[in-house]
């Protein structure tokens, strides 16, 4: 007696279906998990009473960085390392604070500013992607609707996958470079006794959770690319 089951019996629209909720569903739970551990560990103040902006200024200088600027940004979460400016931005949420979860924050996004400063190749091709990975971004829904409605050029629902295609290569090369850039921050915490032992899980924590939203979006836009292959095979 055979017990396992068809799964090719799924209904194509089922599995439709349920892609759609998982891609809608995955970004929203991880988004929740960062905020939600970072509210946590807000309230857990660093023992040696630096703030996120000293201990950014403090990396960047024992990396020989000093002309980087440090800039303070209005939102929540809203940190980040600007090539163009050479500014790492701490969000008003982290800028001030002495919690170990803002000076996690904050050494992550000086760790962009290292790779940059150490030609690190992922970032570099990130970066040259960005302009390519911009168009597609804002033009592939566009161009395969487009295809899907003018029946006499199909061709551009295949032009609108392979446009998407770019965008999901973005995000695959995007990862390794957040991941990098926590690895470096972690590092820096510990071997520059910039927070205690004790205290350098609770940042792992909110580096952590951070980077989930990346590997969640990018499980979201794999899952949407196998929804447009699915559509236009029939």
């Amino acid at each position: 007696m055979n017990y396992g089951y068809n799964f090719g019996a799924i209904s194509p629209y089922i599995f439709d279906l349920l892609l759609l909720v998982g891609m809608l569903v995955l970004p929203l739970i991880a988004q929740l998990g960062v905020s939600m551990t970072f509210s946590k560990y807000s309230k857990k103040r660093s023992s040696r009473g630096l703030t996120a902006e000293q201990v950014a200024r403090r990396i960047l200088d024992l990396n020989g960085l000093h002309t980087v600027r440090i800039e303070r940004v209005s939102g929540k979460l809203t940190d980040h390392y600007d090539p163009r400016d050479d500014v790492v931005r701490l969000s008003e949420s982290v800028y001030g604070s002495t919690s170990v979860a803002s000076i996690g924050i904050a050494a992550h996004e000086c760790g962009h500013a290292c790779q940059h400063a150490e030609a690190y190749k992922p970032i570099i091709l990130r970066n040259k992607l960005v302009p390519a990975a911009s168009i597609c971004s804002h033009l592939w829904f566009y161009v395969f609707l487009a295809g899907c409605f003018f029946t006499f050029l199909p061709f551009l629902r295949y032009v609108g996958i392979l446009m998407f295609c770019g965008v999901v290569l973005f995000q695959l090369i995007t990862l390794p470079t957040e991941l990098n850039a926590s690895s470096r921050a972690m590092k820096t915490l510990r071997d520059d006794s910039i927070l205690e032992t004790s205290e350098l899980r609770p940042a792992r924590k909110v580096l952590t959770a951070a980077a989930m939203t990346y590997i969640a979006g990018l499980a979201s836009s794999m899952m949407q690319l196998l929804r447009l292959l699915m559509r236009t095979r029939r």
